[in-house]
């Protein structure tokens, strides 16, 4: 039945009414974190720290989010995210109980992936040359393993782990130097993606599946233990991938998942499906599916799901799927697709300064990292408790008002609670401080270079 154009409804306009309802939002959300501060003075910071990151401040380090919080040095928010005591893996379960608070599902999605932090020097925890995936190159980076917990509501960041290289794991002096702790041991990215499944795990939390990419998909071990607990997934992997098949000519126990298509697949098992809605529209594939053996029997439960550009047939990319028996074709593909979400959350919290730090130090990173998904969960809590129409709006209807976005709720906050500081003694005092720290610099750098000539 086509529905009546003067029917449909855009998403409401925020009042200022609502623009302070969130920020008396924030000071709440904030209050249940008062367990997890010894004292009050970084407890008080904290807050500051969240409103700066939330503001419009271009670059959120740690000078200029002191300077938005209208503190005279940075020397007290570089102290709240090294030396001052509390509890930040506790923030961290706060976070995550915040989310599932505003997101929870039973049928939800958890996803994995990574994302890379372009670093100067050669002391930050962890950095070194590795494949950087935000210039799709080898960069000297951190790499951060993320993990996101996306409904039917929304979707956010709740983990964080930083992976940390062989070479550093070898060499215990340095790991001292950036606060790292002895008992930490090197782990692959999937084993840090089983580290923080397994903190799901143990709070009980209702998942319906797993998602991520081929680092993840191509680690049986990690697969091997989303079976055991029983978690579905569809995780990426790549095309020489072997997996066993049911062939007309018998079973074939080693075949590249590239090949598959040659011995199974007719023209008539493609299905041109949406794996998600896109801001241009709907992200159509052709897809198939074929069941795969699982220890050399057919048990209902794994497939191989192949997915084909509509443009250009010759690009493929492959999928394992654990799941329930019988499950359908265009379920996988709308789970495939929530894959999306993470680099979404990724975008989003690098607008507020996930990649703009400037700490060196192990705990500093895992504090810096935990208060920027703290915001992120704000926002969008927000976002969820706003009324919101259906996305999929008519043709018909192209002036009506778009939901509520993440970016949106901040850029309100920003410009109407907690502008950029007007205040000409604070500004000067700062712009002085930064020259007299320069100087130093300066000074202490050449004298360096001088002596070691």
């Amino acid at each position: 039945m086509k529905q009546d154009k003067h029917t449909i409804c855009s998403a409401p306009q925020p009042t200022s009414a609502d623009v302070c309802r969130w920020a008396q939002a924030l000071s709440d959300l904030h209050q249940r974190l008062a367990p997890r501060f010894a004292r009050p003075e970084p407890r008080r910071r904290a807050l500051l720290y969240l409103q700066a990151i939330l503001s419009d401040i271009p670059r959120k380090n740690g000078w200029q989010v002191a300077e938005q919080a209208r503190e005279a040095t940075p020397y007290g928010m570089q102290r709240l995210l090294s030396q001052a005591a509390w509890d930040t893996d506790g923030v961290r379960d706060d976070v995550r109980s915040y989310v599932l608070e505003q997101l929870g599902s039973e049928w939800a999605t958890l996803i994995v992936d990574e994302t890379s932090f372009c670093k100067r020097g050669k002391h930050s925890a962890g950095v070194g040359l590795q494949y950087c995936g935000t210039t799709g190159q080898i960069e000297n980076c951190q790499v951060g393993v993320f993990l996101s917990y996306a409904s039917a509501r929304g979707h956010a960041l709740i983990d964080r782990e930083l992976y940390l290289p062989l070479d550093w794991c070898e060499d215990r002096d340095r790991c001292r130097a950036a606060g790292i702790p002895d008992t930490v041991r090197f782990r692959t990215k999937p084993e840090l993606a089983r580290t923080m499944i397994e903190r799901i795990c143990a709070a009980q939390i209702p998942i319906g599946w797993v998602v991520a990419d081929s680092v993840y998909g191509g680690n049986l071990d990690l697969r091997t233990w989303l079976e055991a607990h029983h978690y579905s997934y569809v995780m990426g992997v790549a095309c020489d991938e072997p997996v066993g098949i049911h062939t007309p000519d018998g079973v074939r126990r080693r075949v590249e998942a590239s090949a598959v298509e040659a011995y199974l697949l007719r023209t008539q098992d493609w299905q041109r499906l949406s794996m998600s809605q896109g801001t241009k529209g709907p992200r159509l594939f052709d897809w198939a599916v074929v069941p795969i053996l699982h220890r050399w029997e057919d048990d209902g439960r794994h497939w191989l799901l192949i997915r084909r550009c509509v443009n250009d047939p010759s690009i493929k990319a492959f999928y394992l799927v654990f799941g329930p028996p019988h499950t359908e074709l265009a379920v996988m593909v709308k789970v495939c697709g929530t894959r999306w979400h993470i680099e979404e959350d990724f975008a989003n919290t690098k607008e507020l300064g996930l990649d703009h730090y400037e700490v060196r130090g192990w705990t500093a990173w895992y504090r810096c990292m935990t208060l920027v998904l703290l915001a992120y969960a704000f926002l969008v809590g927000m976002c969820t408790q706003m009324p919101t129409p259906s996305r999929h709006l008519p043709l018909e209807a192209p002036g009506l008002l778009f939901p509520l976005t993440v970016a949106e709720v901040q850029h309100l906050l920003a410009r109407l609670i907690w502008p950029s500081s007007a205040s000409v003694r604070l500004v000067l005092a700062w712009s002085q401080f930064r020259r007299r720290h320069y100087g130093y610099a300066s000074y202490f750098h050449s004298k360096r270079r001088l002596k070691a000539g």
